[in-house]
């Protein structure tokens, strides 16, 4: 039908170092995974973190370039849209559903490490990309962003959902 939606647009962080491959007809596709944490009332009327793990892939030059800068401990933006991957496995259907990515915004540098250095391990182990490609300059980030208090579900109880 014409009229659905299908829209995923989150806020998390890295948790693992992304996978840049490509397909038998050469397109490139990065695979990296997502938490978003997700605040809810406890039993005892405290808020706690509840963290949500989603796996995400995008595809073509956008997943190429954009590959080397996702690092384990970064906070991303993403929009996006919902895929659903079904399969028979040892006799048994098997789905997955993913995000298939359709546009990516780094937030934050890259995770410190417990020493307060930046963990350049990736940088070190792998070859310079884009080397004189027209993708630009990277990006650095001397600070981490600003957070805007947006007023989160802490600010308001349950009760106070009008649906």
């Amino acid at each position: 039908m014409a009229n659905d939606l299908n829209v995923v647009a989150l806020v998390g962080r890295l948790t693992r170092e992304s996978e840049l491959r490509y397909s038998n007809g050469g397109m490139a596709i990065c695979r990296f995974s997502l938490a978003v944490n997700r605040r809810k009332r406890t039993a005892d009327n405290r808020w706690e973190d509840e963290a949500n793990f989603f796996d995400c892939t995008m595809f073509g030059k956008s997943a190429e370039s954009i590959n080397q800068y996702l690092e384990k401990g970064r906070q991303v933006s993403i929009i996006g849209e919902l895929r659903q991957s079904r399969w028979e496995q040892d006799g048994q259907n098997r789905s997955k559903v993913e995000i298939a990515v359709n546009s990516l915004q780094l937030l934050s540098s890259p995770s410190s490490s417990s020493d307060g250095r930046s963990d350049n391990r990736r940088k070190e182990q792998e070859p310079a990309r884009n080397q004189g490609s027209s993708y630009g300059p990277r990006q650095t980030y001397q600070d981490t962003p600003p957070v805007m208090d947006m007023g989160g579900p802490e600010q308001f109880d349950d009760d106070q959902i009008p649906f």
